[in-house]
C-alpha cells in the first residue's frame, strides 16, 4: 500500500495525476487540392490494390497504434492515433511508400494535430474542404476508407469513434443546413435544371455524349434520380460500354446519335471535338418521330458540341455551359452562407469529442473503485451468510450487514478528509460534498413520502 499522505493522495486524484490517462493522440497528415499539384497528387495516391498492404504496414510502425488512409482524386490523408508526438516516422514512411523525395512531399504536406484532426474529418466529411464546397461524395469515400481499415483491424477505439462522429457531423450538416441544395458543379446544375422541367425522372430516357468525369459525374447523378435509361455515345464505344455497364446502361459510337436522338428526353454533351457533333438539322429530325415532346439539351463543351441554331427550334431547351456557371455563381454564396453555419455545428461537435475523449480518464478510476465496492460487500455478505448457517437472528446478521458495509465503504474516505480539514483543504471537502452529498436531500425526502 502507498505510504503518500491521505490528503495528497485526493489531491493527486483530483488533479489527474491518479486517473489512467491515455497518451493516445490523433494525428492528421495529408496533401490536397489545395496544397499539392495534380502531378505530386498522382504519385501519393493509393491503389484499390495498395491500400490493404499499405495500412498494414503504416500500423506496424512504434508508436502508431490505429491507422486509417483516404484517397481521393483530389486528397491524400493518413489518419493516425500515436502514442507520441513524432510524425517524422510516418512522413518517412510515406515517402518510402511511394518513392518520392521526402523533401518534395514536406513541401506540400500538413499536419493536424489531436483537436485540429478531429475538426479535419469533420470537415471533410462535411464537403467544407472539397474543391467543389458542400459536394457529398467525399462523406461516401469517408465511409469506405474507414471499413477497409476496420476490415483489417487497423482502427480502434479512437479513430472508430472519429470517424462515427464525423460521419454523424456530414448528416447533421446536411439536415439542417442549405449547403447540399444548390447545385454548383456543372453537371449537378444540369441535372437540377432537368428535374425543375420534368418533375420526376424516372420516366425519361437520357443521351449524355462523351465519356470524361463531367459526363460520368452527370451519369451518376441521374442514375441516383432512378432515370429509365442512359445511354452512352462516345467516340471510343469500349469506353462508352465501360461507363454505361455501371449504370445498367447502352453504348453506342458518335456516328450513331442521329439514330438514337428520337428516344432521348435529357441530352448532355461534354467532348473535346472542335466541331460541333449534334446540329440543328439531326435536332428537327428527332423532334418529328418524338411528335414535338420536349427534349432538354445541355451543352458543356467549350468549342460547343450542339449547334447553337438548335436553341431556335420549338420544344427544344437548350442550355450552355455559361447558361449554367450564372445558376452555380449565385448557389455558390448560398452554400458559403450554409457553410458558416455548418462550421458552428462543427464547432460545437468537436466539444463534444473532446469531453468523450476527457471522460475516457475516468474509466479505470470508477472500475478500480466499483471493484473494490464489489470485494468489500462479497467478504461482508460471506461471513453474514456463515452466521445465518449458524442459526444466528436474522435481524442481528442484516445489521451486522449494513454497519460492516458501511464502515468498511466509508474507513478510508473518512481518514482522508480528516486529514485534508487539518490542511484547510477546501477544495477537496467541497468535491466530496459533490461525489457524496449532491442529491441525497431529495433521495431521503422521496424515501420517506414513501
Amino acid at each position: 500500500m502507498s505510504s503518500a499522505h491521505p490528503s495528497r493522495k485526493i489531491a493527486g486524484f483530483l488533479t489527474g495525476s491518479l486517473i489512467s490517462k491515455s497518451p493516445m493522440s490523433l494525428i492528421t497528415l495529408g496533401i490536397n487540392h489545395k496544397t499539392a499539384p495534380l502531378e505530386l497528387r498522382e504519385r501519393l495516391a493509393f491503389t484499390p490494390q495498395t491500400l490493404p498492404e499499405a495500412l498494414l504496414s503504416l500500423k506496424k510502425l512504434d508508436h502508431v497504434e490505429e491507422a486509417s488512409i483516404l484517397s481521393t482524386c483530389n486528397r491524400t490523408e493518413l489518419y493516425c492515433v500515436i502514442s507520441d508526438d513524432n510524425d517524422q516516422a510516418i512522413i518517412k514512411w510515406f515517402s518510402q511508400f511511394h518513392g518520392v523525395d521526402e523533401t518534395k512531399i514536406k513541401e506540400h504536406l500538413y499536419v493536424h494535430s489531436h483537436e485540429a484532426t478531429i475538426r479535419h474529418a469533420m470537415e471533410v466529411a462535411s464537403g467544407l474542404d472539397s474543391m467543389v464546397l458542400g459536394e457529398p461524395q467525399i462523406a461516401g469515400q469517408m465511409k469506405d476508407a474507414y471499413a477497409l481499415a476496420n476490415k483489417h483491424g487497423t482502427v480502434g477505439l479512437l479513430l472508430g469513434k472519429l470517424f462515427q462522429r464525423a460521419f454523424a457531423v456530414s448528416k447533421q450538416v446536411r439536415t439542417d443546413t442549405d449547403i447540399g441544395s444548390s447545385p454548383v458543379s456543372v453537371a449537378f446544375a444540369a441535372v437540377s435544371l432537368a428535374r425543375q422541367i420534368f418533375g420526376d425522372l424516372k420516366k425519361t430516357t437520357v443521351l449524355l455524349v462523351g465519356a470524361g468525369d463531367t459526363i460520368e459525374l452527370a451519369a451518376r447523378h441521374l442514375h441516383a434520380q432512378g432515370v429509365k435509361k442512359i445511354i452512352i455515345a462516345n467516340r471510343s464505344v469500349e469506353r462508352a460500354q465501360k461507363l454505361a455497364e455501371e449504370f445498367d446502361g447502352e453504348a453506342i459510337s458518335l456516328q450513331h446519335i442521329s439514330d438514337h436522338l428520337y428516344r432521348s428526353d435529357i441530352v448532355i454533351s461534354s467532348t473535346a471535338s472542335p466541331l460541333p457533333i449534334i446540329g440543328k438539322g439531326t435536332v428537327e429530325r428527332a423532334l418529328k418521330e418524338r411528335k414535338h415532346e420536349p427534349v432538354f439539351m445541355v451543352d458543356l463543351a467549350v468549342p460547343r458540341d450542339i449547334e447553337p441554331e438548335v436553341s431556335q427550334l420549338d420544344d427544344v431547351y437548350l442550355y450552355t455551359v455559361d447558361d449554367l456557371q450564372s445558376v452555380i455563381s449565385e448557389n455558390m454564396e448560398s452554400r458559403q452562407q450554409a457553410a458558416e453555419q455548418a462550421h458552428e455545428i462543427i464547432d460545437t461537435q468537436v466539444n463534444h469529442f473532446l469531453d468523450w475523449q476527457r471522460s475516457l480518464g475516468a474509466v479505470d478510476v470508477i472500475a478500480q473503485i466499483r471493484q473494490h465496492a464489489q470485494n468489500i460487500s462479497n467478504e461482508v455478505l460471506s461471513k453474514a451468510r456463515k452466521q445465518l448457517a449458524t442459526g444466528q437472528d436474522a435481524e442481528e446478521v442484516l445489521d451486522y450487514l449494513a454497519h460492516t458495509l458501511t464502515n468498511k465503504f466509508l474507513h478510508q474516505p473518512s481518514i482522508c478528509l480528516r486529514q485534508a480539514s487539518q490542511d484547510e483543504r477546501d477544495d477537496i471537502l467541497n468535491i466530496a460534498q459533490v461525489l457524496f452529498l449532491e442529491g441525497t436531500s431529495d433521495d431521503n425526502k422521496k424515501s420517506s413520502e414513501d
